[in-house]
């Protein structure tokens, strides 16, 4: 039976990838959970770049497997696009996400409600056996909010405002999240490329 493996170690991106994917009926596993571990250099110069180099790198390991990797990150228009691709590693990968979230705020004080807009960015690659390499690419518009809200969501989530809803993505249920999201989106998106592939695989 086929497998999907997603290259990430996060139990909070898990969760959501698991409940989008969950009616293409065939397993969903992290990396740790299929018994991979590596350290994949993310040198590209796009999310798109970065999803590539993980999928096809983790794809080596386990050729027999679907890979799919995503690279994700938050853009914010009043600090020129920053922290962008560099959103995992800003303020140094082991720096809690309360402390960037605080420093985000921080570097926008004074900045009105207009000119804190951002976007979060996710592009995903899905690296296939002997095959081709699948891509697609999601974002949500929103604004830079004041302060942290939310328990629902993880990283920068709890700053991330949307003025039309009122609130922040953290504050969303699970089931509306998924559907707005960036990384909703993209995931959709590649169910829907990899939807043949399974199909005929399972003829």
């Amino acid at each position: 039976m086929k497998r999907i493996i997603f290259a990430t170690g996060n139990e909070g991106k898990m969760k959501e990838i698991r409940m989008i994917l969950a009616d293409l009926q065939v397993p969903v596993l992290s990396m740790k959970e299929a018994g991979l571990q590596t350290d994949v250099e993310e040198n590209g110069k796009s999310f798109a770049e970065n999803a590539d180099i993980k999928a096809t790198a983790i794809q080596k390991l386990s050729p027999e497997d679907i890979v799919l990797a995503d690279d994700s990150g938050l853009e914010i228009d009043a600090l020129n696009g920053e922290p962008g691709i560099y959103s995992a590693r800003y303020m140094g990968e082991d720096t809690s996400y309360r402390i960037k979230n605080a420093n985000l705020v921080e570097r926008l004080n004074g900045v009105p409600d207009e000119k804190r807009t951002a976007r979060f960015v996710c592009a995903i690659s899905a690296a296939l056996p002997g095959g081709p390499i699948l891509r697609s690419r999601g974002t949500i518009e929103g604004r830079i909010g004041y302060e942290e809200r939310g328990e629902n969501g993880f990283g920068y989530d709890p700053i991330f405002y949307l003025p039309e809803y009122g609130c922040s993505t953290a504050e969303l249920d699970p089931a509306t999240k998924n559907r707005l999201s960036h990384r909703g989106k993209a995931l959709e998106a590649i169910k829907e490329q990899l939807r043949p592939f399974l199909e005929e695989g399972n003829r």
